[in-house]
């Protein structure tokens, strides 16, 4: 395989799990809704953060840490999980359709990259799936740190290109979405699938 079939492969699988529903995806759906555009943007400016940083270790080879001690996947998973939760339970009974009118749209923007940046960097099965997926396409003779950075570089391209797509359609909507009630109902609707990825997360094995 030379180097420009594996980039063309491995573009098609990245794709195509990029638009597969995850967490990420619904991270920057919910914001976009209930936030706004700008704050979604934010959002999806942290996951590519935190995606960066997964495919920085992986490339230099500290990715392996993940596989080699247990203790350092169980940390990572259930700081996760935990905040996964902390961020659901806190949209159900908390919904920020009561709060958004009082928050400048900076502080709002910052929140928002936060949190995708701690949903990433805090989720070892990101680490474990770059260390497990990206190997598959990298061609003999390769640099192995480079070509595995550049791999890590167009998923999250593919992403932010997703996470555009996402945002924009939330446009057509938004003064639908501007209503109060509609806000707390997504949100409390965002926070049980957050809970659902927490458990997820908690019940994940490094194997």
């Amino acid at each position: 395989m030379t180097s420009l079939q594996a980039l063309a492969a491995f573009t098609l699988a990245a794709a195509i799990l990029t638009i597969t529903p995850g967490l990420d995806t619904a991270l920057v759906l919910r914001t976009a809704a209930s936030e706004g555009a700008r704050p979604a943007r934010q959002a999806a400016l942290g996951i590519s953060v935190g995606c960066l940083m997964w495919g920085g270790l992986v490339a230099i080879g500290l990715g392996t840490l993940l596989v080699t001690s247990p203790h350092l996947f169980l940390f990572l998973k259930w700081a996760g999980a935990a905040y996964l939760a902390f961020l659901g339970l806190g949209l159900i009974f908390r919904p920020h359709g009561l709060l958004l009118a009082d928050l400048d749209d900076t502080v709002r923007a910052t929140s928002a990259f936060r949190r995708g940046f701690l949903t990433n960097i805090l989720n070892p099965k990101v680490g474990a799936f770059y260390l497990t997926f990206l190997p598959q396409f990298i061609p003999i003779g390769a640099d192995a740190m480079g070509f595995p950075f550049l791999l890590a570089l167009i998923h999250i391209g593919l992403s932010l290109v997703w996470f555009s797509l996402i945002i924009a359609a939330t446009a057509p909507i938004s003064r639908l979405l501007a209503d109060a009630n509609i806000v707390k109902t997504l949100d409390r609707i965002a926070g049980g699938v957050f809970i659902g990825f927490a458990l997820r997360l908690a019940l994940t094995s490094s194997s």
